[in-house]
């Protein structure tokens, strides 16, 4: 075992001058050294639109990516660019980190979106839709179909979709109505038959029906028919005695960032659950509208809404592709990634009569390192909160919960093991952004079965993933730890990619217990032994590691950084490994999304490689791994190098200490990092190219096919042993 390295970790551990360097170095870095974070999100969605694009991926898959694209885009409009037109609004917009004006980067923004949205609906129309239909699956118009099909599809509107509608009329004496937020709607123009006046009616697509109606299949293809195409050649049912004389889908996105405001004084639910309302109404940032809508209705969009042209997105095809993920769903293994289904992890696996692995008898052996989707949630993670639930050695349990599902067995193990007279501790984070009504709904449920509930600190969200489980072992007390990159929640853990770490090392265990103490009651923590935590000591100690391993490579000795995150943002984080390549060190940056750090810059940072991955499994966990000077020092956690992340949230990354755990993620940082391997790399200038083939056309190795075939082929080594 690698002893932890305790001046690496706390802040007040070492001689902070030693590494206080930035006035020195920063003369030494050019001005124009970031990228812009919006462009570089945008840049990131444009990843996923190319793998919807790619005519080697199952064409259910790409159905699926364009879906993730769209559901993508609709975030980012809600909360990055309605914060930014708040920004501006309010007077209180700065320029970026690359020196923009916020004007000029909405401007940026919306020219970019523009261009992707266009290129999004192209790829439904052009490449996936003509490709599901190669595979016996069509999307048909109305116009298409015969006379028959009409009538039985009529019979399905009267009975299944009539009685739910709400047309609403404008005029006089009825005002304009409230668009929600990502609904989808038609936009009706009639006139009068009696008067000749023509009117204005707004109808809602229902949003609890199937996006897609299914039809009788022919010949072997199955086909399905947009619902609004079947609602809007059936408008006469709706407008009797009118003249239905044109109509057009749009779609209204809002602003539905949320900004809450905490005081000693305020119940911090009911103030959510006021912003929650408050959200519903926010102000609207983009329209989405069909490319054949007539100007007298968008004008009259327009004014109504409040909204400019900047702000209008004209579509060909349908709109609203967040219906793909009902496609996606299809059962045809054929047009899907073949299954994969997770193992246990080794040290978890039944015994030889097929017994239930005894969890803590499994961690007591030595450190497990878990990693999902690749190896089970369900026989780890759950199964240890179950097994404390059940054990009646086991006193307290302790847990974050940041997002977790609906149907959570992590909840119902965390109440029974309140019913069963054990202390329970369970904070839970109700600011996680759109999951924040679950989350309230889960704390009550949890209060009520008698959970000491506590929502963290004020002015701070709780995302790191800890669980602490303390057992009376002899007489004596044992702590039990998981330390985790990805959320306790089961269904997620099927299709994200992350580590989580159990341990029985007491340095851990009073490391958790020292944490929860702060997270819980009033204690400032200043000194961790295993654990790296912000906000006050996860940026400060990985600067410092940063700058060894700069050091190392002045004195001539080998030295690396290498880091996996979602996003790399933080200029300070940025800076020091802009310096560390100019000492000479080897800098590998293995990033999900956002990147705003330039690699391959003459004289700044020509040592730093930055690679993406993107796949059937979303890539979610944080490695960050230093040379050591022969002596690795690696941490997992699930911290983002973001402002909001090292100075805004509680986060913690654990140092993995057994040799075998740091050589497997060592391994796969270099299978991911490697020119073999499928990946986009990225340029000075921001641009992401993709390398997924070799000089003859041959597919490159895809890392995360290569990974579940390794993970199998250690489960029949140890069978066959």
């Amino acid at each position: 075992m690698i002893e932890p390295e305790v001046l690496d970790t706390g802040l007040g551990d070492a001689d902070d001058d030693d590494f206080d360097l930035s006035e020195e170095f920063d003369s030494q870095l050019p001005d124009h050294r970031y990228l812009d974070r919006e462009l570089s999100w945008l840049a990131f969605n444009q990843r996923v639109l190319e793998l919807a694009e790619d005519p080697n991926l199952p064409v259910l898959e790409r159905a699926n990516f364009l879906a993730i694209f769209a559901s993508n885009l609709d975030e980012f409009f809600m909360v990055r660019v309605a914060g930014l037109k708040r920004r501006i609004m309010t007077g209180l917009a700065v320029p970026t980190n690359i020196g923009t004006s916020p004007g000029d980067v909405l401007a940026e923004i919306s020219a970019e979106a523009h261009r992707l949205q266009l290129r999004h609906a192209n790829a439904w129309m052009n490449l996936v839709m003509p490709a599901l239909a190669d595979a016996g699956i069509q999307v048909v118009s109305y116009d298409s179909l015969d006379e028959a099909e009409r009538a039985q599809l009529y019979d399905y509107f009267q009975a299944q979709v009539f009685p739910v509608l709400m047309p609403l009329a404008v005029d006089p004496a009825h005002p304009f109505p409230y668009i929600s937020g990502l609904s989808l709607n038609l936009a009706i123009r009639i006139r009068n038959a009696r008067t000749g006046r023509q009117e204005f009616a707004r109808l809602k697509v229902p949003p609890m029906l199937p996006r897609v109606v299914a039809l009788p299949p022919v010949g072997g293809t199955v086909r399905y028919l947009p619902l609004e195409d079947l609602i809007s050649n059936h408008l006469d049912d709706l407008f009797p005695g009118m003249e239905v004389l044109d109509h057009h889908a749009f779609r209204l996105t809002r602003n539905e960032d949320m900004v809450i405001e905490e005081d000693e004084t305020e119940n911090l639910i009911q103030a959510l659950e006021a912003e929650l309302l408050r959200r519903r109404f926010g102000p609207p940032i983009r329209l989405e509208i069909t490319d054949d809508m007539d100007g007298v209705t968008l004008d009259l969009l327009i004014k109504e809404l409040d909204i400019t042209e900047q702000e209008v997105y004209r579509l060909p095809g349908p709109l609203d592709l967040r219906g793909l993920f009902d496609l996606s769903r299809i059962d045809r293994p054929d047009l899907h990634f073949k299954p994969h289904l997770p193992t246990t992890a080794l040290a978890f696996q039944p015994g030889d009569n097929n017994e239930r692995a005894d969890i803590f008898a499994a961690i007591r052996k030595g450190d497990v390192l878990v990693h999902h989707p690749y190896e089970s949630f369900a026989t780890s993670v759950q199964a240890f909160l179950e097994q404390a639930a059940k054990d009646p050695h086991v006193l307290a349990i302790k847990q974050t919960l940041y997002r977790t599902s609906g149907d959570s067995p992590i909840v119902e193990a965390l109440i029974n093991a309140a019913e069963a007279g054990k202390q329970v501790l369970a904070l839970v984070e109700i600011k996680a952004r759109f999951d924040e009504a679950n989350n309230i709904v889960w704390a009550r449920k949890l209060e009520k079965a008698g959970v000491h509930v506590v929502y963290g600190l004020v002015g701070l969200k709780t995302h790191c993933k800890l669980a602490l489980v303390i057992r009376e072992e002899g007489g004596v007390l044992r702590s039990y730890s998981h330390v985790g990159t990805g959320n306790y929640n089961p269904k997620t853990s099927r299709i994200y990619e992350d580590f989580g770490l159990f341990t029985a090392d007491d340095q851990v265990g009073r490391d958790l217990t020292r944490l929860f103490n702060e997270l819980s009651g009033y204690a400032i923590e200043k000194k961790f032994k295993r654990l790296l935590v912000a906000p006050l000591h996860l940026r400060k100690g990985l600067l410092r590691l940063i700058e060894k391993e700069r050091r190392y490579a002045l004195a001539g000795k080998p030295a690396s950084v290498r880091i996996k995150v979602n996003s790399m943002v933080d200029e300070q984080i940025i800076d020091a490994l802009y310096r560390a390549s100019q000492a000479g060190v080897k800098v590998e940056v293995w990033v999900r999304g956002i990147c705003a750090l330039k690699p391959g810059v003459e004289g700044m940072s020509e040592n730093i490689t930055v690679r993406s991955i993107l796949g059937r499994y979303l890539e979610h966990s944080r490695i960050f791994a230093f040379g050591g000077d022969g002596e690795p020092v690696v941490y997992i956690g699930s911290a983002d190098m973001m402002h909001r992340n090292l100075d805004r949230r509680v986060e913690a990354l654990v140092r993995v200490s057994s040799p075998a755990h740091v050589k497997e993620l060592d391994d796969l940082f270099t299978l991911a990092m490697s020119d073999t391997t499928s990946s986009w790399h990225l340029g000075p200038e921001g641009e992401w190219v993709r390398h997924h083939q070799d000089a003859d056309g041959r597919p490159l190795l895809d890392l995360q096919d290569r990974t579940m075939t390794n993970v199998q082929r250690r489960r029949r080594a140890r069978a066959v042993r």
